[in-house]
């Protein structure tokens, strides 16, 4: 192939499409009306059978909106109770003066906000290898 050749369009993601035959008898017995209703029932049980994962996995990935404020109760809190926080904010975030860079770095695992963070140099400093 020539290499003075560029690419218009670039190749689009590949997908995976599945084909469902639903039986007739799942429909007139009344399980299913439609393949539609058959995969939103399945998808539905699936979320159920892992509530807990899910749970845990939209809180680790929340979103704070407008004014979050960490003071050093809620990181020493973290800190007792063994959890990092994922500081995701769209607006202002605001790290308490009293907070230690230490005591930020044992309990922030990662900063990423959308507007302003409000935290000491210090604090700050801690936390740019954590900050997106």
């Amino acid at each position: 192939m020539p290499t003075n050749v560029q690419e218009l369009r670039p190749k689009p993601p590949e997908t995976e499409k599945i084909t469902i035959n639903l039986g007739f008898v799942m429909v007139k017995d009344g399980f299913y009306s439609n393949r539609t209703d058959f995969i939103r029932t399945a998808i539905r049980n699936q979320l159920e059978r892992h509530a807990d994962v899910v749970k845990q996995s939209t809180a680790r990935k929340g979103l704070d909106l407008g004014l979050r404020n960490y003071t050093r109760a809620d990181l020493e809190a973290a800190q007792r109770a063994g959890e990092m926080l994922h500081i995701n904010v769209l607006g202002l975030a605001s790290i308490a003066q009293d907070v230690t860079a230490e005591l930020a770095r044992a309990t922030i695992g990662s900063v990423s906000v959308l507007g302003a963070l409000h935290a000491t140099p210090a604090v700050k400093a801690a936390l740019a290898d954590r900050t997106r």
